[in-house]
């Protein structure tokens, strides 16, 4: 059994760095993790993760990046009962792009709130106008996730 499921919307590298530095600090941390990309929703419930973790970079207009789109749609157009699942974002964007800074973790921390998973960390949001050391500036939040799922 998969104990934590990182799902990760990356476009340029910068999110997919991220999801393999959190998933090596929470395997780490003792847990059995898999990472999600290129898939649909059903790839990722088969996986029957207790815990999602979602990583997103925001592209375009505030959408969803392309490698995870088929994920969200599925939450979104189906809506799973996922109350037994615990979840949390990290939301990568540009703070200069105003309205939709962060958007797409916005997107997938609300739909998951529509499927009544249980919002384990309130979003982290990491603006690339203040840092480019997205593993740095997560770093004390995965401390926190990890205390969270072990409780």
């Amino acid at each position: 059994m998969t104990d934590i499921a990182i799902l990760y919307g990356s476009v340029y590298g910068g999110a997919e760095e991220l999801a393999e530095t959190s998933a090596t600090r929470l395997e780490n941390a003792g847990f059995a993790v898999k990472l999600f990309s290129d898939c649909d929703l059903e790839d990722v419930l088969a996986a029957n993760a207790a815990n999602w973790l979602i990583i997103s970079s925001t592209t375009g207009s505030g959408d969803i990046p392309q490698n995870i789109e088929d994920v969200y749609l599925g939450l979104r157009d189906n809506a799973p009962n996922l109350s037994k699942t615990g979840y949390a974002v990290i939301c990568m964007g540009d703070s200069s792009y105003g309205e939709t800074f962060c958007e797409a973790g916005k997107q997938f921390d609300e739909v998951m709130g529509e499927t009544m998973a249980k919002r384990m960390l309130d979003r982290l949001e990491i603006d690339a106008c203040e840092t480019m050391d997205t593993a740095a500036a997560s770093e004390a939040w995965i401390s926190q996730l990890v205390d969270k799922i072990k409780q």
